[in-house]
């Protein structure tokens, strides 16, 4: 990260104005002090990080990420929620790429001012990410990741062993999503044959894993079971594959720059049935991509509607009030959730820190540790890190917007 100007002191002998001494430091500290806390006028200063796309086709997800953390970053220094300490956002670009994300997890953990990491979206990214912060105990908390083998290891559906104890999330994971979309088609919907695609990243073969197990298990059949490359643009050819197998819906694993313009090509090739998807595809831009034919598609999404939330009236108006060019969009609630478990652990372990470094495993174990009332609902983590609501929402695209269809708390069965 760039570097401050400290001016030591001035001394004035008579007339004369001497200068004692002037240090360019890294990263806010002292001249001299590399152990991070950078300090001036006795406020020492701690920074929150930020792994989001902040460009390319997801970049209106990530920008609602980073501006929710500002806005809980800039809340807390105005309440002086932290004594003798001042808090900074230090935001990275990771463009939805895993290599990317790792480069920028890598920066923030080589800054001896960083206390924690809100990010990522993408759970590729975070599978590169988690290894880089969590030698340096740099607590990160993902208002976004659905991948359950990030909290509960590549083994979590038979013997679940949490890898990285500095790692929390906000939003619940896929082995919830994918059966909540499960129950919602076969129960819900009376739909018992569909087919599957994903696009071969983490999140989507994971969603679709899950969506399957618990909709054979209801009785339904998955007619064809096909891939897709995110970097396709026509889709002619699995749709062909498809169609001869007469699903009454497909669920789709992936993001909403693929999945629009594979909703709109089905539909004008004649595969006339609804496409649902995970959060992935629940923005408006999906709306944009795949046009009127969207109609009566389906998304699931981790929570309750954040703008029908009573407890999240005041993010809502504040987060209008900093006139964000970007909406907080699908995340902008757990990112601002994220955000304030952080600040809540380090009204903790920052109290009696003589610097950042000293305090980042004290901030770790203190988030594990936070409950309080969020935007989203309770905040709270479970002994893997992951969130103890369960909360997901099922949306249908209804005159050219998504409308919430039903909000559920998941239960196991």
């Amino acid at each position: 990260m760039g570097g401050t100007v400290h001016q030591r002191s001035v001394v004035r002998v008579g007339a004369s104005l001497i200068v004692a001494s002037l240090a360019l430091t890294a990263c806010g500290s002292r001249s001299g002090d590399t152990t991070g806390g950078g300090s001036s006028g006795g406020t020492k200063t701690a920074k929150i990080g930020v792994i989001a796309p902040l460009s390319g086709n997801l970049s209106e997800l990530g920008l609602g990420i980073k501006h929710s953390v500002e806005l809980a970053v800039k809340q807390a220094n105005d309440a002086g929620a932290i004594p003798g300490w001042k808090l900074e956002v230090a935001a990275q670009d990771d463009e939805g790429k895993a290599d990317v994300g790792k480069n920028a997890a890598t920066s923030l953990a080589s800054d001896a001012d960083v206390i924690g990491v809100v990010g990522t979206l993408n759970t590729d990214v975070a599978q590169q990410v988690q290894p880089i912060l969590a030698p340096k105990q740099i607590v990160q908390v993902s208002p976004a990741n659905t991948g359950p083998g990030l909290t509960q290891g590549a083994d979590w559906l038979t013997s679940p062993k949490r890898p990285y104890p500095t790692y929390f999330r906000t939003c619940t994971t896929d082995a919830v999503q994918g059966p909540f979309a499960a129950r919602y088609l076969y129960e819900t919907a009376k739909i018992t044959k569909v087919a599957t695609i994903h696009d071969k990243r983490a999140y989507g073969q994971g969603l679709v894993g899950t969506f399957t197990a618990e909709f054979t298990k209801l009785g339904g059949q998955v007619v064809a079971a096909e891939t897709i490359s995110e970097d396709e643009t026509n889709y002619s050819a699995v749709i062909s594959a498809i169609k001869p197998s007469a699903p009454q819906a497909l669920y789709y694993g992936g993001q909403y720059p693929e999945a629009g313009p594979l909703s709109q090509q089905m539909k004008a090739a004649g595969l006339n049935i609804p496409l649902m998807g995970g959060d992935g595809i629940f923005d408006a831009k999906f709306i944009t991509l795949a046009g009127k034919t969207s109609n009566n598609d389906v998304a699931t999404s981790v929570g309750a509607p954040v703008d029908a939330l009573p407890s999240a009236k005041k993010f809502v108006a504040d987060y209008a009030a900093q006139n964000y060019k970007e909406p907080y969009a699908a995340y902008g609630g757990y990112s601002y959730d994220a955000a304030n478990a952080i600040i809540n652990a380090l009204k903790v372990s920052l109290k009696d820190a003589k610097d950042v470094q000293s305090a980042r495993q004290a901030t770790v174990d203190a988030v594990a540790k936070v409950t309080f009332d969020g935007v989203t609902g309770k905040v709270a983590f479970d002994q893997y890190g992951d969130t103890t609501s369960k909360v997901l929402t099922v949306y249908k695209v209804q005159d050219g917007k998504w409308a919430t269809v039903q909000t559920k708390e998941f239960e196991t069965k």
